[in-house]
């Protein structure tokens, strides 16, 4: 979800409803703790530079439940952040704590914010060897290298 569909999203909506992949909700206390611009310049395994620039919310949770951010809050903090680390409309990457910090896409629902998986991926199949008939994306558990009868693509 781009910055742009985000703010749309808030305007529409009275609380701040967060859910988790497994249908877990976001605890209501939780607070935004920063709002960043994050720019990743990296080198993928077939030795091409690459750049990614991304925003990223913090949430973080603690014992402090008389302090709950609403959706005018957040709104007005995200335009702060915009006027102050000239943020474009890049797609939103939210780090929350759970084990280790997780990072999750979003989404919406139309009634509740979603947090979304995340998968690594190989960005050079054909220059870095990745063999032939790959699923891309595919979990750990079921990524296999695909014969020529499996239906594969």
């Amino acid at each position: 979800m781009k910055l742009s569909e985000f703010k749309s999203a808030l305007a529409s909506v009275q609380t701040l409803n967060i859910q988790l992949p497994n249908g877990n909700p976001v605890p209501s206390h939780f607070h935004v703790t920063e709002i960043g611009k994050v720019s990743k310049q990296f080198m993928d395994c077939g030795g091409k530079i690459r750049n990614e620039q991304s925003i990223n919310f913090q949430l973080w949770e603690a014992r402090d439940f008389d302090h709950r951010i609403n959706p005018e809050k957040l709104a007005h903090i995200i335009a702060s952040s915009e006027n102050n680390l000239n943020l474009d409309d890049r797609e939103i990457e939210v780090e929350y704590q759970s084990d280790t910090i997780g990072k999750y896409g979003l989404d919406f629902d139309g009634a509740k914010f979603l947090l979304t998986t995340k998968r690594t991926d190989c960005l050079a199949k054909k220059t870095c060897g990745a063999p032939k008939g790959y699923i891309d994306n595919a979990p750990v558990e079921t990524a296999v290298c695909c014969n020529s009868g499996a239906g594969c693509r």
